[in-house]
């Protein structure tokens, strides 16, 4: 019971850092520095950090096996990597609001890689939600609000939002194994030393043009936030409770996020709930409702009992 409390903790926090990082963010791009430049000093940071506290803390603890280092160079290259230079090119044109929420399709695609990778059982339901959550999403996704209003921008965030959930939500499914079978310090070390490898060379123009001077108290607080919560915390957190969490109780967190970053948005002035925006989040929370339902298992069969013999 104990462990169990800590792991809603930490899927809590986790939730709390992620949905304030949607408006976070925007404070810091375009203006002060592009998302490839971000995302650059995010993974960089992690990977030293990871890498450090992995030799401090479970100095004999390697990856080994062919399947087992392609699994975490798979982990790095889509749950590191793309996931963040997808995500923080997205939320640049997009609002929080509509990245928040199209970022619930994760658990969809979770679902979707279980079926595929691990066998799980594709119900009724399932296809259902898969469904709803489709036509939520694509309804974000094609609409034009204020953001987009400026052209094409917005259609665009909105898309490389959803490339960013699809990467997640494979990432889940590759990860856990590792998760279970390494500590989780060596697995973060190598999957962020993987991410570094796409990050450095995408972000090193972007990194080297902002004055850094002239940075504001502000900005610097925002980056370390990025750099040190929403990277190395959460992604710990995340990971930790990957141990003894189901994929399908982490991705009932993901209602959570959007939740708080609407009200985080909305009460910093970074965007507006609108009742469309509403519609369109119930389409997803149903469609992932139900999708993280998990299959009736089959009931077993009744054998007949043989008569008594006097």
């Amino acid at each position: 019971m104990k462990n169990a409390a800590r792991v809603h903790a930490a899927l809590f926090v986790v939730a709390l850092i992620y949905a304030a990082n949607y408006s976070i963010s925007k404070d810091v791009m375009p203006r002060y520095m592009g998302p490839f430049g971000l995302v650059l000093l995010r993974i960089v940071g992690a990977a030293l950090f990871f890498g450090v506290l992995s030799r401090l803390v479970a100095p004999q603890d390697r990856i080994v096996g062919r399947a087992d280092q392609w699994r975490a160079v798979a982990c790095g290259v889509l749950g590191i990597g793309l996931n963040q230079l997808l995500f923080f090119s997205g939320l640049n044109l997009t609002s929080p609001i509509n990245a928040s929420l199209i970022q619930t399709i994760a658990p969809v695609v979770t679902v979707l890689a279980s079926v595929v990778l691990l066998g799980e059982r594709l119900t009724v339901p399932r296809l259902l939600g898969i469904a709803l959550a489709g036509v939520g999403a694509a309804s974000i996704i094609l609409s034009r609000g204020p953001v987009a209003a400026g052209g094409q921008d917005g259609l665009l965030g909105n898309l490389l939002i959803l490339l960013n959930a699809t990467a997640f939500g494979i990432y889940l499914v590759l990860v856990m194994p590792l998760m279970r079978k390494y500590h989780p310090f060596t697995v973060l070390a190598r999957i962020f030393l993987v991410g570094a490898v796409l990050a450095v060379p995408a972000g090193w123009q972007q990194v080297q043009q902002p004055d850094y001077a002239s940075f504001p108290p502000s900005i610097w607080a925002a980056i370390a936030y990025m750099v040190i919560c929403l990277t190395i915390m959460a992604y710990l957190l995340n990971n930790w409770a990957l141990k003894y969490a189901s994929p399908s109780l982490l991705g009932a967190y993901i209602y959570l996020q959007p939740a708080l970053a609407v009200g985080i948005a909305v009460a910093v002035g970074k965007d507006t709930l609108t009742l469309t925006k509403g519609l369109q989040a119930l389409l997803i929370f149903g469609g992932v409702f139900l999708v993280s339902r998990k299959p009736r298992q089959p009931a077993p069969a009744v054998v007949p009992l043989e008569p008594v013999q006097d």
